[in-house]
């Protein structure tokens, strides 16, 4: 199943990944100050009618080292928020290998539905051409043939919509995949247990993250406003205006400097901050929650549906049992001539058609277990 997305819809997967490690990785090291590299020229004509011009060059940096674990926190919400992403990305191509697959499942849907009609309107012909032999010999009144006419004609017009519906599907398909949906192996999935389905839920791991991620915020929101050390650096080489050289001998003209600064922000809003950080914290808590329980609603909703299935399945087995005895009671009947060659065609027609139903009603139950499968990663 992973191999039915085009290479194009697999490659702007792999961008996102790769643009949000490249992302990740910045946020990373965002705690980390820029060296400041800066070269200037001066000119003035200040001094007579001669211009002079003066070079100078630095190299600065202003890098905190400590911010009350602010730094630490820092490094983990990137990772956090990595990991968060990461689950995003892997719960939108997973999204989209199910819509490919949900797709190809509907095409062979439709495609029996189709063959489906085709026997029910051999059974409509057979029909109206007993019920005209009736008409015919007036044992029948017209509005019975006129109801049989009516039924294969809305039979018809079903027909049409289901090859313009397959035709709409084929289309939908080739935008998510380049292969041929008819040469492709029907993907199998098994029921998983609850406890695996929700270990690999990717909308709860992506939670989990998102949750950590708010934590970690919250601790550096407030890390923001406690001491701070910080180191400061220049080095330093220019000109000296050769004007006053004379008041300049023995200054370098190449040095550097350095301090160390410790420092603490007094802000009215502080509090404020602080508290919304913990209540982003907290909601991200109860979303968290949220997800365990959608999905726990989400697994049960799936073995109700899987369980009705399963009931029409044994209804469709017992019409078709019941059928193969109508049809053995019928050619007894031919034998004695109280049935028509007509009545043998249709029971075997409706027998083939409850046949079809078992396998539309096999391929919906693929179809409610892929709605587990675009939750879940690697449970499959």
């Amino acid at each position: 199943m992973e191999s039915l997305l085009s290479k194009n819809k697999e490659q702007l997967f792999v961008y996102d990944f790769q643009r949000n490690e490249a992302q990740s990785d910045a946020l990373e090291k965002s705690w980390i100050n820029p060296i400041i590299l800066r070269y200037g020229r001066n000119f003035t004509t200040q001094f007579g009618d001669k211009t002079i011009h003066t070079d100078s060059f630095t190299i600065s940096i202003d890098q905190p080292i400590f911010r009350s674990g602010g730094i630490y926190y820092a490094i983990k919400y990137a990772k956090a928020t990595r990991h968060a992403r990461d689950a995003q990305i892997k719960q939108a191509r997973r999204e989209t290998i199910a819509n490919a697959a949900r797709l190809l499942f509907q095409l062979h849907i439709v495609k029996l539905q189709r063959q489906k009609a085709k026997i029910g309107l051999q059974n409509d012909d057979l029909q109206i051409a007993q019920k005209r032999e009736l008409y015919e010999a007036g044992l029948l009144a017209s509005s019975f043939l006129d109801e049989a006419i009516l039924k294969r004609h809305n039979d018809a017009l079903a027909l049409e919509q289901l090859e313009m519906q397959l035709s709409d599907l084929e289309s939908s398909f080739a935008l998510l995949s380049d292969k041929d949906p008819w040469r492709l192996t029907l993907p199998k999935l098994k029921l998983i247990d609850a406890k695996s389905y929700k270990t690999h839920n990717l909308e709860i791991e992506q939670k989990h993250y998102a949750l950590l991620a708010q934590q970690y915020n919250a601790k550096i929101t407030r890390a923001k406003y406690l001491p701070t050390l910080s180191v400061q650096a220049r080095y330093i080489n220019e000109d000296i205006n050769p004007l006053f050289a004379f008041a300049t001998r023995g200054l370098n003209t190449h040095y550097s400097t350095y301090a160390v600064t410790l420092s603490m922000p007094l802000s009215i809003t502080a509090f404020d901050e602080i508290e919304a950080a913990k209540l982003s914290a907290l909601r991200a808590q109860t979303a968290l929650e949220e997800s365990y329980k959608a999905a726990s609603e989400a697994y049960h909703k799936v073995q109700k549906r899987l369980k009705l299935i399963d009931r029409k399945i044994d209804l469709a087995r017992k019409d078709i049992a019941l059928y193969a005895k109508l049809l053995r009671h019928t050619k007894e009947m031919m034998r004695a001539s109280e049935a028509t060659e007509s009545d043998k065609k249709i029971l075997q027609n409706r027998m083939r058609m409850r046949k079809i139903d078992l396998r539309i009603l096999a391929l919906e139950k693929q179809l409610e277990l892929l709605s587990l499968y675009a939750k879940a990663s690697g449970a499959f």
